[in-house]
């Protein structure tokens, strides 16, 4: 009983990434990525291990929260050099980004 409510809820919880990914249109992600890459790269290093910024990377991320990690993309961090990317990316794309980087992904 226990193995088919652990394989039940591995099989919802893999659906609910692929609704996530499949709302933020396949070439809007690919946009997204590029602005990782070359945006969030220049102050996170291009590879996100960090410089200006911190490491971007899924084990330096670890302890925070997507709705976290979102909200900080959206509105930047004050007193920081980390700008708000509002004006660029919506809320969803940003819980998008932060679910990508959460899962460890590389631009």
């Amino acid at each position: 009983m226990t193995r088919i409510i652990v394989a039940i809820a591995a099989i919802l919880l893999a659906g609910i990434g692929s609704v996530v990914s499949a709302e933020v249109p396949l070439q809007r992600q690919t946009e997204l990525l590029h602005l990782l890459k070359h945006d969030c790269g220049s102050c996170h290093g291009m590879r996100l291990e960090g410089g200006l910024g911190p490491a971007l990377t899924a084990q330096r991320l670890a302890p925070y929260g997507i709705d976290f990690l979102a909200l900080t993309i959206i509105q930047g961090r004050p007193g920081t050099p980390m700008p708000p990317w509002r004006p660029f990316i919506s809320e969803h794309e940003a819980r998008w980004l932060a679910q990508q980087l959460k899962q460890g992904i590389r631009p």
